[in-house]
């Protein structure tokens, strides 16, 4: 019998692990019960397990060719986003659930959010077309972080594995000191870019108006239809939420640094200024967002033709998945004993 793992994923494959938790936690926002913990577990420890203990990943692929349905996934898991943000608040402020079910139901849907919400709308704002780049911009802006869409791509895309960036976490540096670092440095760096653009470009409309607004307006219809609660527990949603985006930056760039050229600029983008993780389901989930280097070198690349081609170089190697390692990044003790003596040893080769 062939072994799975020699092929490359498929969209089907794609679509099963991605959309699995939200159906998962769209049946809990509806019926609640069973399906909330059902929801949970998957999210927050089942997936992890099966990863770390089937610690493969698939096949690279063949050609650039994009299979079919791949836009149709991305678009799927966007509206699939915006239905689980308006049920759940609604589920959250409402009064049929404990309090146990409506805590577990916050963690399901913020896991959810900041994990295959946040890998979709990323995949989203780096296509071509003008109606995906919208769509994934409008997945940040309901996550209030509608400026990432600016910094991601104008900043950190840029200067990654530099001191320009705030989304490159230093060797060394704890996640919690690197959090607020690059939640403020990103929104102010992207917001330069963005002038610096429009200086440029007479006329042209600065897009924080849109990030900036888009989340105001957001809050404002929250607060209109559930009250403070309902507004209590979307602010609570989004700030988990961009925590783990925050997480996914810390976890694949740290301590990766880019060398100086003779003129005193960082070298090329490559493959060593990223942090790889091979594992298939948290990969199908996420759509591939932990193959990583391939990513910064092609930013264009749809998720289903992301490679590791780990026989032609070597890449920095996550030990494990990236939830599991997100995880680790919590407890910074415990992420240097783990990841310091694998920065060293990639600085040295």
């Amino acid at each position: 019998m062939p072994d799975p793992f020699d092929r490359p994923a498929s969209i089907p494959a794609f679509a099963l692990f991605a959309l699995l938790p939200g159906l998962l936690l769209l049946a809990a926002c509806l019926w609640g019960g069973g399906w909330t913990w059902a929801a949970l577990i998957w999210m927050g420890g089942a997936s992890q397990i099966v990863d770390t203990v089937i610690a493969r990943g698939f096949a690279d692929p063949q050609g650039d060719r994009v299979p079919p349905a791949t836009d149709l996934l991305s678009v799927v898991l966007a509206g699939l986003h915006f239905l689980l943000l308006v049920l759940g608040l609604v589920a959250l402020a409402g009064a049929g659930m404990d309090a146990a079910s409506r805590l577990a139901l916050f963690l399901g849907l913020g896991l959810f959010m900041g994990q295959v919400s946040n890998s979709n709308a990323h995949e989203l704002i780096h296509r071509g077309a003008r109606g995906l780049f919208r769509l994934g911009a409008a997945v940040y802006v309901t996550l209030l972080f509608g400026h990432h869409t600016s910094a991601h791509r104008l900043v950190h895309h840029r200067h990654v594995a530099t001191a320009q960036d705030p989304n490159s976490a230093r060797l060394g540096e704890s996640f919690w000191h690197f959090l607020p670092r690059a939640l403020i440095g990103s929104f102010r760096a992207g917001l330069a870019a963005e002038r610096a653009l429009s200086a440029r470009r007479p006329g042209r409309l600065n897009p924080y108006l849109v990030w900036v607004g888009g989340g105001f307006a957001c809050c404002l219809l929250v607060g209109l239809a559930l009250g403070w609660a309902g507004l209590g527990w979307y602010l609570g949603l989004c700030l988990y939420a961009q925590v783990q985006m925050m997480l996914a930056d810390y976890v694949q760039h740290y301590g990766l640094e880019r060398g100086l050229r003779a003129d005193g600029r960082p070298e090329p983008v490559g493959p060593r200024h990223s942090w790889d993780a091979p594992h298939f389901l948290s990969s199908l989930m996420m759509v591939n967002a932990p193959r990583h280097s391939d990513h910064h070198a092609h930013p264009g690349r749809a998720y289903p033709g992301l490679r590791l081609e780990r026989e032609a170089t070597p890449r920095p190697m996550l030990p494990y998945s990236l939830p599991v390692m997100a995880s680790l990044a919590m407890l910074p003790r415990v992420w240097r004993r783990v990841m310091d003596r694998r920065v060293a040893r990639m600085r040295a080769e």
